[in-house]
């Protein structure tokens, strides 16, 4: 072991050398605590580590891993390969590579990266790659922080150095996905405060936000995102996973179920004020929403 740590540079696909930190699950507890845990075996952590000053660290590997990589550089330079394209990357900046795709990645001579890293993997991957946040992940993407992301990659580090007790990889995997969405959802932790154009599907969803107690139709949201009613609903579907005005009554159902919960107005009085002219019909979009009426619906919560 103290030789290995002599050596200077990436070994078969491991890099060796100062103030490293490496922790690789071994496979039987993989196997036998993992992979047989239904709340584990979703999405979790199989190797992490962080590698400061990575002078003469080189991977390539011609089928990927199993498991997605994601990469965040806090210092220095360095590149990546994927899909047939090279991204150079630098500090603030991080990315996934995804499973089982060939991909190559390293450090620059001249001034090496400093890295976070972790392999991830999972039953619930494949979806997990099909979220479009995911998806632009695979390219360089700046990033704000301010201490969250490395504070909870030592926790989950310090973790699991302690050992591989159910409480160690419960506490480490769970931790897994807040990390994840400091990645991924980056703007939602640290909002930018300049104004910054929105997007015609944000830009509807505030539209629709501010009118929950009228009644606006596809037209009018195509016409606020300056589009064609089609154009408009493939984008809104593309990225939401629903139609704008199912959307849009989610949204008005929701505020219904506040209005359910914490006043005493009657149910057809929430539907006047929900910009529902017939209370019955307010019912019927309520249980396709929620599961049960509103008059059942309120009573649960009562009781």
């Amino acid at each position: 072991m103290e030789q290995a740590e002599k050596k200077q540079g990436s070994f078969k696909n491991i890099w060796y050398g100062i103030g490293r930190k490496r922790i690789e699950i071994p496979f039987p507890v993989l196997r036998d605590k993992m992979l047989k845990d239904p709340l584990l075996n979703s999405l979790y952590i199989y190797s992490l580590g962080f590698y400061p000053n990575a002078k003469a660290h080189f991977t390539k590997r011609k089928k990927g891993l199993p498991g997605n990589m994601l990469f965040y550089c806090v210092d220095g330079h360095g590149f990546f390969e994927y899909g047939g394209a090279h991204f150079d990357v630098g500090p603030n900046e991080f990315f996934m590579l995804p499973c089982n795709e060939a991909h190559a990645y390293g450090s620059a001579d001249k001034d090496p990266w400093s890295i976070y890293w972790m392999h991830i993997g999972g039953m619930n991957l494949p979806y997990f790659n099909e979220m479009n946040a995911v998806k632009d992940s695979f390219k360089p993407t700046r990033v704000k922080d301010n201490g969250e992301i490395p504070a909870l990659f030592n926790k989950m580090y310090e973790a699991l150095e302690l050992g591989y007790s159910a409480d160690n990889l419960y506490f480490a995997n769970l931790g897994l996905r807040q990390f994840l969405s400091y990645f991924i959802y980056n703007s939602r932790h640290y909002p930018v405060v300049e104004k910054k154009e929105l997007d015609a599907v944000d830009s509807a969803i505030l539209y629709m936000q501010e009118r929950l107690q009228e009644s606006i139709t596809l037209k009018d949201l195509s016409r606020h995102s300056n589009y064609s009613v089609s154009r408009f609903s493939n984008l809104f579907k593309q990225k939401t996973g629903y139609a704008p005005m199912d959307y849009f009554m989610q949204m008005k159902i929701q505020q219904a179920c506040q209005l359910l919960d914490f006043t005493d107005k009657a149910i057809k009085d929430v539907a006047i004020t929900m910009g529902f002219d017939d209370p019955y019909y307010f019912s019927k979009r309520f249980k396709q929403v929620i599961g049960m009426p509103p008059l059942k619906y309120r009573a649960i919560k009562k009781d």
